[in-house]
């Protein structure tokens, strides 16, 4: 099929455009910068200048190439990530929201004029994402996580725009894909030292709070863009988790993880002086977050992934 990826050169896009055109299909990437296409060219992609922000570029885009399936990655997410960084998540992922909901608007506009087939977005499993009650790990069918604190509330709130969104759109396929917090290269956990959250475990910026209860899903990002590829393929409408098999709370996984990135061990904080610092919404991503169950992307999807365990992944997988 004819694929129109937004967001083709971040860091699901430059694995997801190869994977597409390995399948067999027609890709064409979406990029802000002139400078980005022959990237995309040798990515395997058509590439079409456009900032997502723009009704009419996107329109235009969309309209000129006429694909079948469009593909929603976009985000922008960059900075430090710390306790100081946590104080103000509204911040830190403003972009990234005005994606989640005006670019989601305009590329779903665009896809409708040309007729697509399906329409496919990049949602997350996080705070926001299901209720912190009862056990640790949750299903697609499980409630939403209603009570959330004033900070932070503006990042679910586009996540949910963009589900109802996609999912209540009219005459094409609607595909929600949650997933897990990524990791390999290019993303925020990685081997280079400058990633996101590597470059805070490194600093100790990232430490363990309270218990260290809050129950964190991942993702290879390879394994991400395989889902992905299987959703344009075979997904049938809906929401998905894409998330490997060991749900783990943070007591488990930031200790192994700055092992293995060749850290020290993060420090310990209590809930009530990160609660000082940066409010609660750190405080419940470490101590509250659910994790969540792959068993429908893999029986519905047909997909399994590669690095089944952030444990192997950590070890094997963070790559350059």
């Amino acid at each position: 099929m004819k694929v129109f990826v937004a967001g083709a050169t971040g860091a699901i896009g430059t694995q997801l455009v190869p994977q597409l055109a390995a399948a067999g299909h027609d890709v064409i990437g979406m990029t802000r910068s002139p400078a980005k296409s022959d990237m995309l060219r040798a990515l395997g992609a058509r590439p079409v200048v456009a900032d997502a922000l723009d009704p009419d570029a996107v329109a235009r885009a969309v309209a000129e190439t006429e694909p079948e399936v469009i593909v929603h990655q976009l985000t922008a997410l960059k900075g430090d990530l710390g306790l100081r960084e946590m104080r103000n998540p509204d911040r830190f992922a403003a972009m990234t929201n005005r994606l989640r909901t005006e670019g989601t608007d305009h590329l779903l506009a665009a896809g409708r004029a040309v007729g697509i087939r399906r329409f496919i977005a990049q949602s997350v499993v996080a705070i926001g994402t299901y209720a912190r009650t009862g056990g640790p790990v949750k299903t697609e069918d499980d409630p939403l996580d209603l009570d959330l604190p004033a900070k932070g509330r503006s990042v679910a709130d586009a996540v949910r725009y963009l589900e109802d969104a996609v999912t209540g759109i009219e005459g094409a396929e609607g595909i929600v894909l949650r997933y897990g917090a990524f990791y390999g290269p290019g993303t925020g956990v990685s081997a280079d030292p400058e990633a996101l959250l590597t470059k805070a475990i490194r600093k100790r910026r990232f430490p363990i709070i309270g218990g260290g209860g809050g129950v964190w899903s991942f993702v290879h990002i390879e394994d991400a863009a395989s889902a992905t590829v299987a959703a344009v393929d075979k997904g049938g409408p809906g929401i998905y988790n894409v998330v490997d098999d060991e749900p783990a709370p943070v007591r488990e996984w930031l200790p192994f993880l700055a092992e293995q990135l060749g850290a020290k061990k993060p420090m310990r904080v209590p809930r009530f002086v990160v609660r000082l610092l940066a409010g609660e919404a750190p405080v419940l991503v470490m101590t509250e977050v659910r994790g969540a169950s792959n068993a429908m992307a893999k029986r519905v999807l047909g997909w399994q992934p590669r690095w089944s365990t952030w444990r192997v992944g950590f070890a094997k997988g963070l790559g350059e």
